[in-house]
């Protein structure tokens, strides 16, 4: 039996209204009007657990998708962990573990992550990804420029670096014998469910099933059918 106070706060309409990034192709699939993937899963188990019909909203980019959420109407979120969305977001544990890393030309001097934070740098960047965020923090003396495509900027406007998830990076460069990834991550991006802040019966049972869906091997059989090989289920929450 779901308390009744969880209800109210993840499914407060009589369903439970999903946001969905369709810009991580490590975590949805698909089209806007039939995403699949592992956050397509997990919000599709979590209904079924509550005893609501799901609906999904779709947005092309995390920032496009945070906005949204902030703004009211929707009931759960699919983001990383930062800071800055943590004033509005009541984050689970992450469930999965994915990297953020640099592409360069392949005749690009800079060999290593430490070599991007330079004077004059410039490097393409998913406008409010979560590596926006971290590199908006972290990087001292590189400019980041953001668009709807930092890899199509990178590319357009011939900037020295793309940052990215590794994933669609890999993608891209194997197509394009022109760039490279650089070895290594700059940062590893967890990959979380989150309520809104406030909502402290429906973030605390999102916790508990995040980590149950972690532990029953549901995340990992999720990333398998999707294909993501690559992405990595997170540990236990301490």
């Amino acid at each position: 039996m779901i308390d009744a106070a969880v209800l109210k706060d993840l499914a407060p309409t009589g369903k439970l209204r999903a946001t969905i990034n369709l810009g991580n192709i490590v975590l949805v699939q698909g089209a806007p009007g039939a995403p699949s993937g592992v956050t397509v899963d997990l919000s599709r188990e979590l209904a079924r657990r509550l005893g609501v019909p799901v609906e999904f909203t779709c947005f092309d980019g995390a920032g496009k998708a945070f906005d949204a959420f902030k703004a009211g109407g929707l009931d759960i979120i699919f983001l990383a962990i930062e800071p800055v969305r943590a004033n509005e977001i009541a984050f689970s544990a992450p469930y999965v573990l994915i990297e953020g890393v640099y592409m360069v030309r392949k005749d690009s001097p800079v060999k290593s992550n430490d070599e991007i934070d330079r004077p004059g740098m410039r490097i393409g960047v998913n406008k409010g990804s979560a590596y926006d965020l971290f590199l908006t923090r972290t990087l001292k003396a590189a400019t980041l420029v953001r668009g709807e495509d930092g890899i199509e900027l990178f590319a357009k406007d011939k900037l020295d670096a793309a940052a990215g998830v590794r994933q669609p990076m890999a993608i891209y460069a194997g197509s394009h014998p022109e760039v490279r990834l650089i070895d290594g991550r700059f940062m590893e991006i967890q990959q979380a469910m989150g309520a809104a802040k406030g909502r402290e019966a429906g973030a605390a049972y999102l916790r508990a099933f995040v980590e149950e869906m972690k532990a029953s091997g549901f995340v990992a059989d999720a990333l398998k059918r999707s294909n993501q090989p690559d992405a990595a289920v997170a540990p236990p929450a301490r």
